[in-house]
């Protein structure tokens, strides 16, 4: 049974990397490491593995399987885990659902498949079977991710009520809708039980997150909580507790990075946080597969200065794979 049955899945929800060797398999040494560094941040709800952040659409189904398991292994007796369901077919969903259920994931975080991006919208009964077919298969609090509209992936805000409806294990969704209007739509609707029970709306707004925390939000699942995650922490609490000064003090710490992160190409952001965490000295190498690519020396020197600028970097500060 899911921690989750029993409690909102709301709160603060970092998106871990995953680090890979340079001949491009998984460190699972560095991973574990990594995994270890963030559960150790007090005031974390969870930690979701398998998302955009691991890099999942480059990840083999066995890949995926291993990463949940040392995950679990490594910080599973901390933090419940929260497991990405990436996959363009509805069958093969079901089969990462039951694998991540029968290892001891908490929830699942479930992607929208990329064969509905040439007009999905317009068939929403793709949508309600694609999730169906994976409450079928396992009893696990499900996350809907919701991608902005104009990427063909998003679900209409109709289609979502009926996805709610439909399948009663949806407890959340994961609002990367880069809407304002939307996602205080999304807030004030689903929160407050429009859909017949309270949904809880996780932001992924992490290029406007104050903004996006203060419009009610209550919880957020962020890959840049994998770099930050005490900052995310911070905020969050400051924003719950209505304390406007503090929060803008931590979001002043956090507005560089975010300008760093989420710059074009924003495909690149979890690239970026790598290179980040070689820089902190957290990780000794950062190795994306491709067709990501490695990141120029001019980028990662705006990565330096964007963390000085957040207080994470000394002046004088030498990454550990330097050293």
């Amino acid at each position: 049974m899911s921690v989750f049955n029993n409690r909102p899945l709301d709160g603060v929800i970092p998106a871990t990397l995953l680090a890979f060797g340079d001949d491009m398999m998984i460190d699972e040494a560095a991973s574990r490491s990594h995994l270890r560094d963030v559960a150790a941040t007090d005031g974390l709800t969870a930690i979701t593995v398998n998302g955009h952040a691991s890099e999942v659409h480059a990840c083999s189904f066995d890949e995926q399987q291993r990463i949940l398991e040392f995950s679990l292994d490594e910080a599973g007796d901390r933090l419940p885990m929260i497991n990405g369901i990436y996959s363009d077919s509805s069958l093969e969903a079901a089969r990462l659902a039951r694998m991540a259920e029968a290892a001891g994931a908490s929830a699942l975080l479930v992607f929208p498949p990329n064969s509905m991006i040439m007009g999905g919208q317009l068939r929403p009964e793709m949508a309600l079977t694609h999730f169906k077919t994976i409450a079928e298969a396992t009893g696990l609090p499900l996350i809907v991710f919701q991608y902005p509209q104009v990427s063909g992936l998003g679900y209409p805000f109709e289609t979502l009520m009926r996805l709610l409806e439909a399948v009663p294990t949806i407890t959340a969704i994961k609002d990367w809708s880069n809407d304002a209007m939307l996602h205080e739509k999304h807030i004030r609707s689903l929160q407050s039980g429009a859909a017949g029970r309270p949904i809880t709306v996780l932001t992924t707004h992490s290029s406007w997150l104050m903004a996006s925390l203060s419009m009610g939000a209550n919880g957020l699942l962020s890959g840049a909580g994998s770099v930050i995650p005490e900052l995310q922490v911070a905020l969050f609490q400051a924003v719950k507790a209505g304390n406007l000064p503090g929060a803008q003090a931590i979001n002043d710490r956090i507005y560089p990075l975010a300008q760093a992160f989420y710059t074009p190409p924003f495909l690149d952001m979890h690239n970026r946080m790598k290179e980040c965490l070689v820089l902190l000295g957290r990780q000794q190498r950062a190795v994306v597969r491709p067709p990501l690519m490695k990141l120029t020396d001019a980028e990662i020197d705006g990565l330096r200065q964007a963390l000085r600028a957040a207080g994470l970097l000394p002046a004088d500060a030498v990454p550990a794979a330097a050293e």
